[in-house]
């Protein structure tokens, strides 16, 4: 095990009915800006319990941040928020929400150009306005980390960015809120959630049993659940699970002293970027190739998460390992999220532009041992057509 720092200081709120606590949670006299992505959050009936707890503060509102959430939108909101005197800003959304209102935190107070926020991948965030969410999906864990990813439309640019100064105050996390879930958002938020675990789990051992063990019961979880969540949509016991194992997938805990990877995700956001697919969309297309692409790299974790995730007991371990990836990938489809450019009409004509954006991104040296180049996504690519 690597040596670490982890503290977390996001605090947890966790069940039915506990969007009354904002009364508690927010500061009396904050002038308090209720960043959300749509209509959803309104005519379901969120928005307006978020508005009733926050009582006779003054609250503003800001209901445009989209999917993948982009720089020029986000900085309409950091025109408001400075124009407004905005002190305290809340989020009632999904992981896209989050991502841009810890974006919005940071560069309303950045001196300079904010797009140097992402250049630099937060490392020059030194301050940043407090912030909450009410987390309606499940998926990314930004409700419980200080990472953010934006999209530079204008650029066909997706980049990340960390910093201490964006952990959300609190995290409000309702299981009931995502009863009304389009199929495809919480089939997005299972594989979202599983790829964040395998980002942080398959690498190479490290002597980390506990992390390997919490990872492993993570992924397992959602196996489990996985097809239940599509199944029973108002069953509160499984998407509760579903919200905490998403949460806990991404919130630092299993990625403390372990290698991590993050090249799946890093070549899914070119394809967002360029395409607009949904992230877990990506994440599905690329991991199953990723894996058969390094095999030999990351046998020793693939035999590992074989025999302990999908309790494999026969064959060799390169039987193994090939048999981990396929149940892997069949498990996506399962969750009707498909795993081939194909299936989304892009082929081997659309590699050279999201490899050119790699590079353009300075995404040469990725994986845990910086040895996933442009041209091995080039394969990954093509092993992913179909």
């Amino acid at each position: 095990m690597n040596n670490f720092d982890f503290h977390n200081p996001t605090r947890i709120v966790f069940g039915e009915g506990k969007i009354a606590q904002l009364d508690a949670l927010v500061p009396s006299n904050a002038r308090v800006m209720v960043l959300f992505g749509g209509e959803s959050a309104r005519s379901t009936g969120t928005l307006g319990e978020v508005t009733a707890a926050l009582g006779k503060r003054d609250i503003h509102e800001f209901s445009d941040i989209e999917p993948n959430p982009s720089f020029e939108t986000l900085m309409r909101a950091v025109t408001r928020v400075r124009d407004e005197k905005i002190d305290f800003l809340l989020a009632v959304g999904g992981g896209s929400v989050i991502d841009g209102t810890k974006f919005v935190a940071a560069a309303a107070l950045f001196e300079g150009d904010e797009w140097d926020i992402l250049l630099q991948g937060g490392g020059n965030i030194d301050k940043a306005l407090p912030f909450g969410a009410v987390l309606t999906l499940p998926a990314t864990g930004s409700e419980m980390n200080q990472g953010a990813v934006v999209t530079r439309k204008s650029l066909k640019t997706k980049l990340p960015f960390r910093s201490q100064h964006v952990f959300p105050k609190f995290s409000i996390l309702d299981p009931t809120k995502t009863f009304t879930l389009p199929p495809r958002q919480v089939a997005n938020g299972v594989v979202d959630a599983f790829v964040h675990v395998m980002e942080q789990y398959l690498t190479y051992p490290a002597q980390a049993p506990v992390q390997d063990r919490f990872s492993e019961g993570l992924l397992q979880t959602l196996i489990e659940i996985g097809p239940q969540c599509l199944a029973e949509p108002e069953n509160y016991q499984v998407r509760a699970s579903l919200m905490w194992t998403a949460t806990m997938a991404l919130n630092g805990l299993i990625g403390s002293g372990v290698p991590q990877d993050w090249a799946t995700h890093m070549l899914g956001h070119e394809l967002t970027a360029l395409h607009n697919l949904d992230h877990a969309q990506t994440l599905a297309i690329v991991l199953p190739s990723m894996l058969r692409e390094r095999k030999a790299a990351k046998q020793a974790k693939l035999v590992q998460y074989a025999e302990r995730v999908w309790n494999m007991t026969e064959g060799s371990a390169e039987q193994k390992a090939d048999a981990a990836i396929d149940k892997t990938q069949a498990f996506f489809e399962s969750m009707g999220v498909k795993t081939h450019l194909a299936d989304y009409q892009l082929g081997e004509e659309h590699i050279d532009e999201l490899i050119d954006g790699l590079k353009k991104n300075g995404m040469n040296k990725l994986g845990e041992n910086g040895d996933v180049t442009p041209d091995m996504c080039r394969r990954v690519l093509q092993r992913s057509l179909r």
